[in-house]
């Protein structure tokens, strides 16, 4: 799947020319990669928060028209107001159709409720992935991977190796063996399981794929 949006050139920088720009309904950002060199642009606020929403959009080609002109690129970053509904800085990365591409994919897990582990076992689906990190070509980047459990008895796993992927696309793992990416569980122990992750899990106040240089200086001035 790929997404279209309009952009239009940016030329102001600095925080009061960010401020101008999301008081008039508009959102501030960045595509840089490439050979041609970072480029500030704005978008109309409503036209990238509606296409935020979609979870598609996150992990899709997008053909990006910028005062008229096409260029193919990858959503890396949104920064979102701490409590409003507001999008107030997004970065783009340019992408060619003939280089393979890395992107973080949402996993889909279906099938859970006929699962022999769930509807005979009386167990839970316990996810130990929600994504995957993937390699491709941008013509065959999915939206999503699908994960079918319905095989699965009380006590059985899916491994990353058994996962059924798209032609064309290959996983980016860069630990040691072959990790659970989702499984059968007594619903006691994945409850214990999910409340010691919880516990363990560092405090992160946001999410980022990649970050990049070119950006820092027009992010920091958006912050001030």
């Amino acid at each position: 799947m790929q997404f279209e949006i309009n952009a239009y050139k940016r030329e102001l920088q600095g925080s009061s020319a960010s401020r101008r720009l999301r008081r008039a309904g508009r959102v501030p950002g960045i595509i840089y990669g490439g050979a041609a060199v970072p480029q500030m642009i704005e978008f109309e606020h409503n036209v990238i928060f509606q296409a935020l929403r979609k979870e598609a959009f996150r992990s899709s080609v997008v053909n990006m028209s910028i005062d008229g002109k096409v260029e193919m690129c990858l959503l890396r970053d949104v920064q979102m107001h701490a409590y409003k509904l507001q999008i107030k800085h997004v970065d783009f990365q340019r992408i060619d159709a003939t280089h393979a591409i890395h992107q973080k994919v949402p996993l889909h897990f279906i099938n859970a409720e006929i699962a022999p582990g769930v509807k005979l076992g009386g167990g839970m689906a316990h996810h130990g992935m929600n994504e995957l990190d993937v390699t491709c070509l941008p013509k065959d980047l999915p939206s999503f991977i699908e994960v079918d459990l319905k095989d699965l008895g009380m006590g059985e796993s899916l491994h990353l190796s058994q996962l059924k992927l798209p032609a064309g696309v290959s996983v980016v793992f860069h630990g040691e063996g072959d990790p659970v990416v989702a499984g059968i569980v007594m619903i006691g122990a994945a409850v214990v399981e999910e409340e010691m992750e919880a516990a363990a899990a560092p405090a992160e106040t946001q999410i980022t794929t990649e970050k990049k240089p070119a950006a820092e200086a027009d992010k920091k001035a958006e912050k001030k």
